[in-house]
């Protein structure tokens, strides 16, 4: 596509020219056509703009992932507002917080939600009966004609935070050159149709929903609790005939740790994305084995970049024990590296701090500048005129070929016995042990010890120690084994390191 986009809605308006018939979103209880999609979101913009009368105000989407969560999220932005979704299993404590930092301007949810929402606004709307709205596309049009592309599109409020929450802003303008970069590099057509696992107020939602929609492909949400029974997960690719996945790694362990493809393999995959957090070569080398032919690859990126800046498209072989590298960046996206004392890293196997400009850069966090300042800072490479970098917090390395290697966030690297040790390198050795199904490390301040937490139904304390003797230095040897029935996961399927230190 050639076309210079200042507004996600024009992907919606080109898919619903194109294929208004074809199913674009789909859920176990409903499907959205192209058409109705537009239809439906046509009518709630008519809604806000005749009630509200506001533009660039937060309007938060109360309800469980679904077809109509999109709607409203797509008749929020025509009305030139932006979309906040919220996670329905925060407790109200966490709600109340996010409505102080955000002040919303109203919540769309369902009748199911209805009474909860009335505590946190008192605008809220009932979808269903928004859709009722006869849409007026005059209205709509010249409420969009001073739409401009940094308007913000949406405010997602970061996972696993204490404290007051964190809404990342971002505007249509990174979340295009994001979804452009990434269906050009990975090759997302209309023919996809792509298994989405991600909740929608996580990051990693953005690839399903967003490609979809530029692609005029379809995309089909997975019930939660599939992730739980691989059978009934993998049954749902098969049925659905999906081709391409973008999940997090916890969700394809659940399908190597219990050999899922000897029950059904099945046969329509050809695209395998995985991110957010670090792949296990093992559970990698388990679903190669199973896909010869499909395309593996591995992406990075945080929420305040709008998703992802560097890929790879994995074309060698990687031992168990092997990391995988999370490659180089996207076009029009710069990523480095640097040291402690904000040096340019070039060099291979020296570690550095993950730092990123380009317009993938969201614009910072929500009524919240301070943090926005920490984080969202000069270049300190350039002195000769403002330009802002993001600096992850992540630490990563060049290997001998150039591809950035994930090494760990900067919290998970310990100083320990005298010696400076990522825990996630700990980690990589343990996954790679036979038999062993996740694994997580933490760091006891108080008792200055090094605690592995593991899920094996055939590995003890003793193998394991065994096996990292001859994977790791003395030092980088765990002092305290936990073994547990299931090591638990957030609602976003990533290891809760905040529920596990309730543990040690």
């Amino acid at each position: 596509m050639s076309t210079m986009y200042t507004n996600i809605l024009e992907y919606l308006f080109e898919s619903a020219e194109k294929f208004p018939d074809k199913c674009a979103y789909f859920d176990e209880k409903v499907s959205y056509t192209y058409s109705r999609m537009l239809s439906e979101v046509k009518s709630i913009a008519t809604l806000l703009i005749e009630d509200l009368g506001l533009v660039q105000k937060p309007v938060i989407v109360f309800m469980d992932k679904c077809p109509m969560a999109l709607a409203s999220f797509w008749g929020i932005v025509a009305s030139r507002n932006f979309y906040v979704p919220i996670d329905l299993e925060m407790p109200d404590i966490r709600l109340n917080l996010i409505k102080d930092n955000l002040d919303p301007a109203a919540i769309i949810t369902d009748r199911d939600h209805y009474e909860r929402a009335l505590r946190f606004s008192d605008k809220v709307y009932i979808f269903d009966d928004m859709i009722k709205t006869a849409s007026d596309d005059t209205l709509i049009r010249n409420r969009m004609r001073s739409a401009i592309d940094t308007d913000p599109i949406y405010v997602l409020y970061t996972s696993g935070s204490t404290g007051v929450p964190k809404g990342v802003v971002v505007c249509h303008r990174s979340l295009i050159d994001y979804t452009e970069q990434f269906s050009t590099e990975i090759g997302i057509t209309s023919e996809d149709v792509i298994a989405n696992q991600a909740p929608f107020y996580f990051d990693a939602s953005l690839v399903d929903i967003y490609c979809t929609l530029r692609n005029g492909a379809t995309m089909g949400m997975v019930p939660i609790e599939y992730f739980s029974v691989p059978l009934r997960l993998l049954e749902f690719l098969q049925k659905h005939e999906i081709t391409t996945i973008r999940w997090v790694p916890s969700a394809m362990k659940m399908v190597s740790a219990f050999k899922g493809f000897k029950s059904i393999r099945p046969d329509k995959l050809r695209k395998v994305i995985f991110g957010a957090e670090a792949m296990p070569t093992k559970v990698y080398n388990y679903w190669k084995a199973n896909y010869p032919d499909a395309v593996f690859i591995q992406n990075y990126g945080p929420t305040e970049i709008t998703g992802v800046c560097t890929y790879h498209i994995i074309n060698e072989d990687y031992d168990d024990d092997e990391t995988i590298p999370i490659g180089r960046s996207f076009k029009n996206t710069e990523v480095f590296l640097l040291d402690e004392d904000d040096k340019l890293i070039t060099d291979p196997d020296i570690t550095g701090e993950i730092c990123v400009k380009g317009s993938c850069l969201s614009l910072g966090y929500y009524n919240f500048p301070e943090k926005t300042h920490e984080v969202f800072t000069q270049n300190p490479l350039n002195k000769l005129y403002n330009e802002l970098i993001y600096r992850t917090g992540d630490l990563a390395r060049y290997n001998a070929d150039g591809d950035l290697v994930f090494i760990c966030r900067k919290d998970f690297q310990i100083k320990h016995m005298g010696h400076r040790i990522e825990l996630g390198e700990i980690e990589t050795a343990v996954m790679a042990i036979p038999d062993m199904k996740n694994a997580c490390c933490l760091f006891d301040d108080k008792g200055q010890k090094i605690v592995l937490f593991y899920e094996s139904d055939r590995c003890d304390d003793i193998s394991i120690g065994e096996a990292l003797s001859e994977r790791l230095q003395r030092y980088m040897i765990p002092n305290v084994y936990r073994k547990m029935d299931h090591i638990p996961l957030n609602r976003n399927g990533k290891v809760d390191r905040v529920k596990l230190k309730e543990f040690i």
